[in-house]
């Protein structure tokens, strides 16, 4: 498959495309406490973001216990863990706050489905969050929850990353909104940038599905079919993951909370609005791909129809001529060939530039 590696994407070899679930974890209890994934990162980081209107305190942590002294202060406070391998440390989290098992379960099982859940003291939201590398265009899907609590917000992450910079950013630069509003504003604009990627994601491989279609037009070669069976791959995965993504978000605009401000509710209602553009997108692409893949058939139908029509013509003209000969072959009283000690291997090079010259004359015409 000729790809431009620097402008095509390309999927990652190693990314699983369908949820696979081991055999040691069958039977397990649902608020068994017990990673459920594959390990992304060696050591778990705990970081904490700290603040209010006025003042700001952002640092890597240690120790759970920590985060103890943040839970009553009039401020909000963003706990993020990035990794989720090692439970002691989540059963640690669990007991500080106080959580239902089944909320530490479900945040250790990362292949599970995008959900929202009200636990009364806390909303459990989970998601798949997208990420494409922009040097070697791959794609790598992780496991996002977040656990929201009227004070706390607790992102659970597989591995350490920088998409979620955008916020700590918004968060030092003293940007009102977000420094003045509470944990659910907070869930909002963490959730805002895993559905950005989304559209990002998709906008980038529709816009190589787009130009497919000027090549396929033009030049409608073997390769061509492999692109946009791969693009067809991607599509419905990107799909999987952002479909269940859409239910999710749905599910959370229309909960009842304590925990959600009703000033906030508008936010959400935003985000599912921007879901759906991807959503939408992503069925758009699907059928543009289903259009294409129909074009390049219908076309290599047309080109082997005016091969055949050629050929039709070119063997219609030598049938009587080969019948001719067949009748009469080459027994005559002169025939001035037969002479010349040379003639046999003429013969044989004109056979042999006649085939060389249908060949190319064949490739030419990229009958070949």
């Amino acid at each position: 498959m000729h790809l431009n590696t620097k402008n095509v994407f390309t999927p990652p070899r190693n990314l699983a495309r369908f949820v696979k679930k081991r055999k040691e974890h069958i039977g397990l209890a649902p608020d068994d406490i017990s990673f459920k994934g594959e390990k992304k990162m060696d050591e778990v980081v705990l970081r904490l973001v700290d603040y209010n209107s006025e003042n700001l305190e952002e640092k890597v942590i240690e120790r759970v216990d920590t985060i103890l002294s943040h839970q009553k202060k009039p401020t909000v406070t963003w706990f993020n863990i990035d990794g989720l391998h090692e439970s002691e440390i989540i059963e640690q989290i669990g007991e500080s706050f106080d959580f239902d098992k089944l909320v530490l379960a479900e945040v250790m099982d990362t292949n599970s489905r995008p959900k929202v859940h009200d636990f009364g003291d806390c909303i459990l939201l989970s998601i798949k969050m997208l990420q494409q590398n922009e040097k070697n265009h791959l794609i790598s899907v992780e496991n996002l929850s977040l656990v929201l609590t009227e004070s706390v917000l607790l992102s659970f992450q597989e591995k350490r990353g920088d998409v979620f910079e955008p916020v700590r950013e918004r968060i030092r630069n003293n940007k009102k909104r977000i420094r003045t509003g509470g944990t659910d504003y907070l869930a909002f604009a963490l959730l805002d940038i895993v559905v950005d990627n989304y559209i990002y994601i998709v906008g980038v491989l529709g816009g190589k599905i787009e130009t497919l279609e000027e090549t396929l037009l033009e030049e409608p070669r073997k390769s061509v079919i492999d692109e946009i069976y791969t693009y067809k791959r991607e599509m419905n995965f990107l799909r999987k993951n952002i479909a269940p993504a859409k239910e999710m978000i749905l599910a959370l605009s229309k909960i009842e909370s304590e925990l959600i401000a009703e000033s906030s509710r508008i936010h959400f209602k935003e985000l599912l609005d921007n879901i759906n553009q991807a959503v939408d997108s992503s069925e758009t692409y699907r059928e543009i791909l289903s259009d294409q893949l129909n074009i390049y058939h219908t076309t290599i139908s047309s080109k082997l129809n005016d091969v055949m029509k050629f050929l039709t013509i070119f063997s219609v003209i030598f049938i009587p001529l080969t019948f001719i000969a067949g009748i009469y072959g080459t027994n005559f009283d002169v025939v001035p060939e037969l002479k010349y000690q040379y003639s046999y291997f003429i013969m044989w090079g004109v056979m042999i530039i006649v085939a060389i010259g249908m060949l190319l004359y064949f490739k030419k015409r990229k009958w070949l």
